[in-house]
């Protein structure tokens, strides 16, 4: 079972700035290319205000996530928000081209209250160098750690698990990252249609892994790009794959 804060925790989402009243507002539609930016942002409810109430969920408030339409560029950051309801994120410099940029929070109504995800596309100017999508693998390396996923995940509800080794051995010293020992993105390759999830490993100090389990709810077919986020030693590796979907 997954970390779920909301009904549709793990389902592809967040292609829309508005859902259940709640909206995603942006200073500007664009960001400059090559340099870090300071990206502002207001989330209003109903009322038409903005939110300055969010649960925390994931040890966070809110989670913000940038892509660019060829699935390159990942960033996962946790914006500052001013007490007028505004939050800043820092975002790495962008690559020219259209980014899609998410916010991920739960409104603080209530323990019913749902985990939301809007996003809006922005543009940062200059002559875009799309990069391929990489073939689906089953294996990659980052930071020399080998990541192994098994098992094929159909379209919907699926289990899926990940394998961490280093030079061989298997690692069990995963420390744990926003309360679980990994954190999986996948963006769906067309639509940058977007799923998270969480491992049902049981946290239990720095002694996660080699194995984690995910019920994988991809819900749409094709190709996601899945990005596992993972720490060790108080150092953040972010592994990627391509997994193909049927």
């Amino acid at each position: 079972m997954t970390h779920a804060t909301g009904a549709s925790q793990g389902l592809a989402r967040g292609l829309a700035a508005e859902q259940d009243g709640y909206r995603l507002n942006t200073a500007t539609c664009g960001v400059p290319a090559g340099r870090p930016t300071a990206f502002q942002f207001t989330v209003t409810g109903p009322s038409g205000a903005p939110v300055t109430d969010f649960a925390v969920h994931q040890t966070k408030k809110l989670h913000f996530y940038a892509i660019r339409t060829d699935l390159t560029g990942f960033q996962h950051l946790h914006p500052e928000m001013a007490d007028n309801g505004t939050w800043t994120a820092d975002l790495a410099a962008l690559t020219p081209g259209t980014w899609r940029l998410y916010a991920d929070f739960i409104p603080n109504t209530g323990p019913h209250a749902a985990e939301l995800v809007l996003s809006r596309t922005v543009t940062v100017p200059g002559e875009p160098a799309p990069v391929p999508l990489p073939a689906p693998a089953d294996t990659t390396t980052v930071d020399g750690y080998t990541v192994t996923l098994h098992a094929q995940p159909m379209s919907g509800a699926h289990q899926l698990t990940a394998t961490i080794s280093q030079d061989g051995h298997p690692v069990t010293d995963l420390q744990p990252y926003l309360d679980a020992y990994a954190h999986l993105s996948a963006f769906h390759e067309g639509d940058q249609a977007l799923a998270h999830l969480h491992p049902a490993n049981a946290v239990n100090g720095d002694h996660g892994g080699p194995t984690l389990t995910f019920q994988a709810l991809l819900a749409e077919p094709g190709n996601w790009r899945v990005f596992l986020q993972f720490q060790t030693a108080g150092q953040l590796h972010t592994a990627q794959l391509t997994v193909h979907v049927d």
